[in-house]
């Protein structure tokens, strides 16, 4: 009996220490971070929500150059063509910090942007670690604020760490990339892949995808998970998934839009991104292992 109690007493005591390895803890001051197990993302309020950094123990995933726009991963609506450059500010990099915008809830993390006065949105940005400590979930909700109907998509913006070694691929084949050959993509196992290289020039392309964009470096594999859309629902001139580097390949970008919905006066649209980030045992090559990896650890 006793060996029973014990036995009892000690899975109780690890059912409580995994709950406990998924927290969401901070302040608009310090920053809030969020954990699943190995995993840790940390995200600024005070910068417009962005994630600062996201961490599988010590190794960071996300660019920390710090020039505007060149770190972490934001949030803009899409298309481009409805505000151009720069990025617009209240979406971008304004303080989502009033009383009522960013609140820890449960086990996630609210926050909400101020009304833009260029476009007539708000964003929310809802930030969950998964029960079970797999991934990370970044929920984006759209609202229109304005008095008439308006067409949107989400996109969702990340700057990686440009390391040699790593590698960014997707499920689609290289034919279906434009503009063909800017960023020299190559074919294996019927997907996309690129290897760091330098250019004098900055480049990005579009693509169709299968509802997920991976990046691996060093001994890590990141992967983020969306909703897959057909390539007529992106907003016009946009894509499911994009990818820019710039010149001299000081950082990357890994982009992924949602459809493009028209949102009545007061509606909204929300729009999931799983991050996972999950160890490597062999260093990252195109390959049908490591497509399968990928496919596993999302389904």
């Amino acid at each position: 009996m006793k060996s029973y109690r014990f036995f009892v007493a000690l899975m109780a005591a690890a059912i409580s220490a995994h709950a406990s390895a998924q927290t969401v803890q901070g302040s608009v001051d310090e920053g809030f971070t969020i954990k699943a197990g190995n995993v840790t993302m940390t995200v600024s309020a005070k910068e417009g929500g962005k994630i600062l950094s996201y961490k599988y123990g010590d190794q960071e995933m996300l660019s920390q150059l710090r020039p505007a726009n060149q770190y972490g991963s934001t949030f803009w609506t899409s298309p481009q063509k409805e505000w151009n450059w720069p990025p617009v500010t209240e979406f971008d990099r304004a303080a989502y910090t009033d009383e009522t915008s960013a609140a820890i809830k449960g086990k996630s993390l609210l926050l909400t942007s101020q009304t833009a006065r260029k476009l007539p949105f708000q964003i929310q940005k809802l930030y969950t670690p998964d029960p079970k400590g797999k991934f990370i979930s970044v929920a984006y909700t759209i609202i229109n604020k304005g008095d008439a109907a308006r067409q949107v998509a989400p996109w969702e913006i990340s700057r990686v760490v440009a390391d040699e070694t790593a590698l960014i691929f997707f499920d689609a084949p290289v034919e279906g990339i434009t503009p063909a050959g800017l960023i020299p993509f190559k074919a294996e196992a019927g997907a996309s892949w690129y290897s760091f290289e330098q250019a004098p020039q900055n480049r990005k392309i579009n693509s169709d995808g299968k509802g997920w964009l991976a990046y691996a470096a060093g001994n890590l594999l990141m992967i983020k998970k969306f909703a897959d859309i057909t390539p007529d629902q992106p907003a016009p001139n946009e894509a499911e998934i994009q990818v820019y580097v710039n010149q001299g390949k000081t950082y990357i970008e890994l982009e992924s839009q949602g459809e493009y919905k028209t949102l009545q006066p007061g509606e909204s649209l929300t729009w999931e991104v799983k991050w996972y980030l999950i160890p490597l045992k062999d260093a990252p090559a195109p390959s049908k292992k490591l497509l399968k990896l990928v496919r596993k650890t999302i389904k």
